[in-house]
């Protein structure tokens, strides 16, 4: 699984000009599932991304969660993250998770993410989204469920 977190003074997720969703300060994760991904990887995304000390404390260092700031969180879904280019000028993703399966995943996902993170606010998977942000820093991380040592 992979995700891009990016921390956001604001995010918005609108489909057909109407707004789906939208959050102040927190984080916009855009998430793509690997065809093996599992409850694992699922987990790992989790538990990194509202464990991750990318918030300013009061000297300026970034010590705080998005826990710890109150904030919240935006998950959108992104096939695209597991485009590989390396071969033509048009991406593969037949390492993504095919849509039927992949819809599933990502509702046990946002289940489970819920438990951990009760403030969480969704895009609509599959939907073609036009996602708003205004980054903060910018900080912007990668994770990948696979790169677990």
């Amino acid at each position: 699984m992979r995700a891009i977190i990016q921390r956001v003074k604001e995010a918005s997720v609108s489909v057909n000009g109407e707004s789906v969703s939208s959050i102040g300060r927190g984080l916009l994760i855009l998430v793509g599932f690997h065809k093996e991904d599992s409850d694992t990887d699922s987990d790992y995304i989790i538990n990194k991304s509202t464990g991750l000390r990318i918030f300013e404390d009061n000297n300026g260092l970034m010590n705080l969660s998005v826990s710890d700031v109150d904030g919240e969180i935006l998950v959108v879904s992104q096939f695209t993250l597991y485009g590989d280019s390396r071969k033509g000028k048009r991406p593969s993703f037949s390492t993504s998770m095919p849509p039927a399966e992949a819809l599933q995943f990502y509702n046990n996902f946002v289940n489970r993410f819920r438990e951990n993170f009760g403030s969480l606010k969704c895009g609509v998977f599959g939907a073609d989204m036009e996602v708003s942000l205004v980054n903060s820093g910018p900080v912007t991380i990668i994770l990948d469920s696979s790169k677990i040592l």
